[in-house]
């Protein structure tokens, strides 16, 4: 029996890296997965990636998953994707808040439309879905909420020295959802539910990381496989509220708290 049966989830940004890899573990575990991005089918977007491939995948192994085309910083595509989940499979048990967009440049250049756009998809997203949610959540008094950070949250001290200058408003953003994440545990601790912060330990191979020219190579010391946040992701969603609910935790440290890997 799969550690996610009968249970909903919601994966935002499922197409590719680390959303797809959360959705097909999910999915394998018995989860009935929702996947949401933007590209829906290959060749719509400059990445390589699509949720037609990531939802073919998943059921060609015997999962179950729904894609749902969604764009989380608009309230309406927020809407349309929570009430989907729940006509198709059932309130929602889980949501994973890993949709997002960085824009590398120095700080003088950033044009403020894309200063917007990145607190709008890495901010307001998780906390829109987060509202939509909730309700489900609060009545049954369980769910989980993991939201995708990022350890330049922290400060460019934590960064790997290839990342360079030019992550500040990436890392605005994962600073403004790293508090989100805190508060919003606190609110909810009295209803059972997990609210928590996910980071990789290390640069993530996906093809935004390698369109940023972040990458040197796959065997570069700096670089974790996206399956090692998905392994993260399945530990925090069945782990007990009173353990992770309100942390800000990183990918293979909370693996090795719990003894996973």
């Amino acid at each position: 029996m799969g550690k996610l049966k009968g249970k909903v989830a919601i994966v935002t940004g499922a197409s590719r890296g680390i959303g797809k890899a959360i959705s097909t573990l999910f999915a394998s575990e018995g989860a009935s997965v929702v996947c949401a991005a933007r590209t829906l089918n290959e060749g719509e977007h400059i990445l390589e990636g699509s949720l037609s491939a990531t939802i073919k995948e998943i059921c060609n192994a015997g999962g179950k998953a729904l894609a749902v085309q969604s764009d989380v910083s608009s309230e309406e595509s927020c809407n349309h994707l929570v009430e989907t989940a729940r006509q198709q499979f059932g309130p929602v048990d889980i949501l994973v808040n890993n949709a997002g967009i960085s824009y590398f440049s120095m700080i003088k250049d950033i044009p403020l439309k894309f200063w917007k756009l990145g607190f709008a998809v890495n901010v307001q997203g998780p906390f829109m879905l987060s509202q939509k949610v909730l309700p489900d959540m609060i009545a049954r008094k369980s769910g989980t909420i993991i939201n995708v950070s990022s350890l330049s949250a922290l400060g460019s001290d934590a960064l790997p020295d290839k990342i360079g200058n030019g992550d500040t408003m990436y890392a605005a953003t994962k600073a403004a959802l790293n508090r989100l994440t805190e508060g919003l545990a606190k609110e909810v601790s009295p209803y059972g539910i997990s609210v928590i912060s996910l980071s990789p330990l290390k640069i993530v191979i996906t093809p935004g990381t390698l369109y940023h020219k972040i990458v040197a190579g796959e065997n570069d010391p700096d670089i974790e496989a996206p399956e090692i946040m998905a392994r993260a992701a399945l530990l925090l969603a069945t782990a007990s509220p009173d353990k992770i609910s309100g942390r800000i935790v990183i990918s293979q440290k909370i693996l090795e708290e719990f003894g996973w890997i």
